[in-house]
This record gives C-alpha cells, structure tokens and sequence, in this order.
C-alpha cells in the first residue's frame, strides 16, 4: 500500500500537462495506456447519456465493463464526475 500512496503523491506532484503525459508514457506500456484512454472515453460515452448497451454495442464490449464507470458516476461525490464537469466546461 505504501508504493500506491508513492504514486498518488507523484501523480499529485505534476502540475503540467506535458510533463503528465511523458510520466504516464514512461510508467505505463502502450497497451495500458490504450486501456486507460479507452476507460476515460466509456466513463465520456456515460456522462454524455449514452446507455450502457449502446456503448456495448458501439465499442463491442460487455456490460460488464461498463457497469463500473456506470456506478461511479452515479455518485455525485465523484471526482471522476468532477474531472468530466470540469473538462467540458473548457
């Protein structure tokens, strides 16, 4: 558990976009990066009012995957609510 608050408090060290980017292009292979992006654009489709099924059927995934993200935005404590508020009101 110690290493994971040592990456929160990297994460919460960087305070620019490109320096960002290059620290998660370093920590993480492509195909985790792709996995992340991949996340961040179903938690999109969701907050954008898209249904669970019709993101499964867009991106040809289960609802399984989608239910997660589904959950989580339910929550209006949510920093990944925030952080999606935020990003659109830009």
């Amino acid at each position: 558990m110690q290493s994971y608050k040592e990456l929160v408090r990297a994460f919460s060290n960087i305070d620019n976009e490109r320096d960002m980017e290059k620290f998660l292009g370093e920590i993480l292979t492509e195909s985790e990066l792709d996995a992340l992006v991949f996340r961040w654009r179903l938690m999109k489709d969701l907050y954008h009012g898209e249904t669970q099924r019709h993101i499964a059927e867009k991106h040809h995934i289960s609802l399984c995957k989608i239910t997660r993200g589904s959950k989580i935005l339910k929550n209006k404590n949510s920093i990944t609510l925030k952080l999606l508020k935020e990003t659109e009101n830009k």
